[in-house]
């Protein structure tokens, strides 16, 4: 598990590849294929002060892509004492587009504004003559292969000690290689989907040429978290936790179920905004088939009285957030002495506070439990804080977590209050979740529902004229959204089959009472968000 530093960096007890981000969209993505290949690896700034990675068992450094020019004034650059510390250990390096150009900053070469720029699929060709300086990385990749490119910056001339190993049509530097000092640099980027052979290129560089041990296993990780919270806990201290039955909050609650049994309490409140039948399903599911503690706090009408009139929807989710953290403080005083709070933080979580690029803008407010008070002294507890949510979901599998509670799609805390837009009431409310179940019914009978990443349906605070028979209707829309993407920073609306939308439609016209109209959004993410408000 990660300890936090002094200085806010994490350490970890694991060896690991530290991938130094210098703002790049595909950060990220660097990190997701090095986990697929079973090797841990962390996410750090580029500007990483050396003690931070000096404390953990790095065994090779990533350097990723950026937005930058490295010749300009301001731009990031590695610090130079870490850059030190990398030949000290010699500790092998891959620089990825503006990392290769970082490499040819540092060392000597040239990168300058190509005369074109080069964005999109490419055909990338060894140079024949210097084959056996890029054989550890690239040797066993055909003669030419497709990746990726994005950059409008190029090296114009390499630095000492290193010398061609790749090129395109429109970079005679493609890829360059020092093997004395375990040193590459490629200007394409072999961690998207688009550069077919680009994990197996990234297994060179790991696994090969750093040795990184290929012992990422999801059971193993979590007999190691539950032996370590078995230790951290000691036998008598308790653990308080939230649950939604999301996969996230279910896979937690199953790890603490493990270290510590009914030592660990989980609490699921019913604000009044869930989905249809949801708290007697989650209910169900986590306290009599996974043997969760489980206690279900009834809070809706507390919550909806609070809610009434309201239509804002900052004023909402605070509202929510602020009273759930009351219902959750009364609860835990029930319980008597608590030590611990189990909290879902998940990787991506944890990158976003740490990237070079830092912390976003605050587009909407996030409902958890991180905000509650300081006057409760609790240590935290976060088993998936170094997961993504697919690791999440294949973690789930292994600790034998029913597939419908894996799969299942995330839910927001403020739950349907932000898929109700306008005034909530138990009327609108009840018409949403009718219209909610049907649309996820219909997604699992055309046996969809996997191929989309989040669907749901919104209650428009609009009405249409309809006709039904021979009379005229004047009643709600209804809107569907069904995203398709892995991280849920980006996501695209979902084709759906028109059989399939015509099918939703028809139903939810038909059978649920105020609503005439259904209409279908397919807005990206960005510009518009995956939720509504």
């Amino acid at each position: 598990m990660d300890q936090q530093g002094a200085d806010g960096g994490l350490t970890s007890n694991r060896e690991q590849i530290a991938i130094l981000d210098f703002g790049s969209q595909y950060s990220h993505l660097i990190a997701r294929r090095v986990r697929e290949l079973n090797v841990f690896c962390e996410l750090y700034s580029c500007l990483v002060e050396p003690q931070v990675l000096a404390r953990n068992k790095v065994v090779g450094v990533i350097l990723s892509g950026g937005p930058h020019s490295v010749y300009e004034a301001g731009s990031p650059h590695v610090h130079a004492e870490v850059w030190k510390m990398i030949e000290e250990k010699k500790l092998p390096v891959l620089g990825i587009c503006y990392g290769m150009q970082e490499i040819a900053h540092v060392f000597g070469g040239k990168v300058a504004p190509g005369l074109e720029r080069e964005y999109g699929k490419a055909i990338v060709s060894h140079i024949d003559a210097n084959k056996a300086a890029g054989e550890a990385l690239v040797g066993d990749l055909p003669a030419e292969f497709q990746m990726w490119m994005s950059h409008g910056d190029k090296l114009h001339s390499v630095p000492t000690g290193f010398v061609d190993i790749l090129r395109t049509s429109n970079s005679q530097h493609a890829g360059i290689a020092n093997p004395e000092k375990k040193m590459y640099g490629l200007q394409f980027h072999p961690e998207v989907t688009h550069s077919p052979l680009g994990k197996d290129l990234l297994r060179n560089f790991v696994v090969n040429i750093c040795g990184a041990p290929t012992n990422w296993n999801m059971l193993d990780i979590a007999d190691e978290f539950v032996r370590e919270v078995r230790e951290r806990v000691g036998p008598e201290g308790k653990v308080i936790g939230a649950v939604s039955g999301g996969v996230d909050s279910t896979v937690a609650a199953v790890l603490l179920k493990t270290a510590i049994g009914d030592r660990f309490h989980a609490i699921l409140v019913d604000n009044g905004c869930l989905r249809k039948n949801e708290a007697v399903e989650v209910v169900d599911r986590m306290r009599n088939k996974l043997g969760i503690n489980l206690r279900c706090v009834d809070a809706a009408d507390r919550f909806l009285g609070l809610l009434a009139g309201k239509t804002e929807p900052e004023e909402k989710r605070k509202i929510i957030g602020t009273t759930f953290i009351d219902i959750f403080q009364e609860e835990a005083l029930k319980i008597g002495a608590v030590d611990y709070l189990l909290q879902g933080t998940l990787y991506p979580d944890v990158i976003e506070s740490i990237s070079y690029k830092g912390p976003s803008a605050v587009i909407k407010s996030h409902h958890n439990v991180g905000g509650l008070p300081a006057t409760m002294h609790l240590k935290l507890i976060e088993p998936l804080r170094e997961l993504f949510k697919d690791e999440v979901r294949t973690l789930g599998i292994a600790l034998g977590v029913e597939e419908f509670s894996v799969w299942r799609h995330p839910f927001p805390g403020p739950g349907l209050a932000i898929r109700c837009l306008g005034e909530l009431n138990m009327e609108n409310l009840d018409m949403l979740r009718e219209a909610d179940a049907i649309l996820i019914e219909e997604l699992n009978r055309a046996g969809i529902y996997r191929e989309i990443g989040q669907a749901f349906a919104v209650l428009l605070p609009v009405k249409s004229v309809g006709v039904m028979g021979d009379f005229r209707t004047y009643e709600k829309v209804c809107a569907i959204r069904c995203v398709q993407t892995t991280d849920y920073m980006t996501a695209d609306w979902y084709h759906m089959p028109y059989e399939v939308l015509g099918r939703i439609s028809n139903r939810i016209i038909n059978e649920v009472r105020g609503i005439n109209r259904v209409v279908y959004d397919i807005s990206s993410k960005p510009p518009a968000t995956i939720e509504w408000e």
